[in-house]
């Protein structure tokens, strides 16, 4: 999987600080990295509402149906998806399991499949004719997308501490383990308590 910040908010932890010092008009405390300490006073009572005014936009590619399906749950969010009624899937590519990649005979059979199906849609298309959108009713979870998706501080956080955690789905897991790990190098703070337990490949919450 290949994920990129498209955009996020500039100086977005100052910012959040700004704006959270509207509420207490305590604008005479804000100093230099000042914003690390009231950040953290914000996760700490739960105010995370101040958190809302920071955005991040992520493009992700190389992922499966299987787990935009579950990204998409997430309507707090804005989604633009690779169209599979106007993009040919004619060579499209899958993402394995590695429950199945790591058993020579199910591996055997599941790119036997994939290729059966990938041939079906190119003939669908291509011989017989079919519109794209129709043919796509053939395709696998498994298939490749490409998805965009924005979201706000708080609803990043949401995500990461659900999607990250022990019980999610592995592929999913993954996801939001790489996103953390990159909207930390741009908001240490908002997301410095989140942490990144690689072996078992989760994300844990620490106190603040």
């Amino acid at each position: 999987m290949e994920i990129k910040l498209m955009s996020i908010t500039p100086d977005a932890e100052k910012l959040i600080e700004t704006v959270g010092r509207v509420a207490y008009q305590s604008f005479d405390k804000q100093t230099e990295g000042s914003e690390k300490k009231f950040i953290k006073m914000l996760i700490k009572r739960g105010h995370e509402s101040v958190l809302e005014h920071a955005h991040a936009t992520v493009r992700i590619k190389g992922v499966s149906r299987a787990l935009t399906h579950q990204l998409v749950r997430h309507r707090l969010c804005s989604f633009t998806q690779k169209s599979q009624r106007w993009v040919s899937e004619s060579d499209f590519n899958y993402v394995i399991p590695n429950s199945i990649r790591s058993n020579s005979e199910t591996y055997t059979v599941y790119i036997s499949l994939m290729n059966t199906i990938r041939d079906t849609y190119d003939a669908l298309v291509n011989f017989f004719g079919i519109p794209k959108e129709d043919a796509r009713f053939i395709l696998p979870n498994a298939t490749n997308t490409e998805i965009v998706i924005t979201a706000n501080f708080r609803e990043w956080r949401y995500i990461l501490k659900l999607r990250g955690a022990r019980p999610a789905q592995w592929e999913i897991r993954r996801l939001a383990i790489k996103i953390l790990e990159l909207l930390k190098e741009h908001a240490p703070t908002v997301f410095g308590d989140l942490v990144v337990n690689k072996e078992k490949e989760v994300i844990e919450v620490k106190t603040y």
